[in-house]
């Protein structure tokens, strides 16, 4: 294969589907990644494929080791090649509780796929990395997190998720930080509030803050306003950079006195 080649988890809906079409359209074959969706999946494959590329959905929980595993031998066997990673697999909990009521099952699922999943997924690619690199100097290889402002932002009624993307955020940092002399490059997306599935049992209460001023770009984000800020990433763009954040938030982060 001579295309550049990404690997994006959670890929069938939302921001992973939007992601997946960005770099496709950048010209990458595409591994979409999903856990359960498959007529999603299969779609967003279609897609991309209409746009000249070469996509396939796989299967695969990515807090499950085998399958980790899984995904990436066919990756290999696929493409022979991976260029780009990113991390995008992710659930909300299945109920919002507070802290205190905070059960152990939740905590341990939410943590075994938000951040497990991508910190030991990361960890199989960036050997894999290093070794195309060494027969490939010329290439250029990137990982992108997918982390939220929740990584920052204090919700003690979704405990578990902010500890995950605090995690991958810091993840980010720890692989920025040992893989950069391998010609490897570590980023984090942290995006704010975006309207997906995940947000639809919220979509009130947002609304009711962003009109009251939550943000200074007012309207709720997309799924494309990430992932075209993957894309810029992904295709070298800030090449003397890594372990970097780009936030995609509607300047949510800007601390403001009014």
């Amino acid at each position: 294969m001579n295309r550049a080649c990404a690997l994006v988890t959670g890929a069938s809906r939302g921001i992973g589907a939007a992601i997946v079409t960005a770099l496709a359209a950048e010209g990458f074959d595409v591994i979409v990644n999903y856990a359960r969706s498959q007529d999603d999946a299969e779609r967003v494959s279609e897609a991309c494929r209409d746009l000249g590329v070469c996509a396939i959905p796989v299967q695969a929980d990515v807090s499950d080791e085998t399958a980790r595993a899984r995904l990436v031998s066919e990756t290999k066997e696929r493409f022979g090649r991976l260029d780009v990673l990113v991390n995008n697999a992710g659930v909300a909990p299945t109920i919002r509780e507070d802290i205190l009521d905070l059960s152990s099952e939740s905590y341990d699922r939410l943590l075994a796929i938000n951040l497990s999943g991508a910190f030991w997924l990361t960890q199989d690619v960036s050997r894999w990395m290093i070794e195309q690199r060494q027969r490939h100097s010329g290439r250029a290889f990137t990982v992108i997190n997918i982390t939220s402002i929740s990584s920052s932002v204090s919700s003690p009624n979704r405990a578990a998720y902010c500890i995950s993307k605090a995690g991958l955020s810091m993840a980010t940092k720890l692989f920025a930080d040992r893989l950069a002399s391998e010609g490897i490059f570590v980023y984090e997306v942290q995006p704010g509030i975006i309207r997906t599935d995940m947000t639809d049992g919220v979509q009130e209460k947002y609304e009711q803050l962003i009109g009251d001023g939550l943000l200074p770009i007012a309207r709720w984000g997309r799924p494309e306003d990430v992932a075209s800020a993957v894309a810029v990433l992904a295709t070298g763009k800030l090449g003397y950079s890594t372990g970097e954040v780009l936030r995609i938030d509607g300047g949510f982060h800007i601390r403001r006195l009014h």
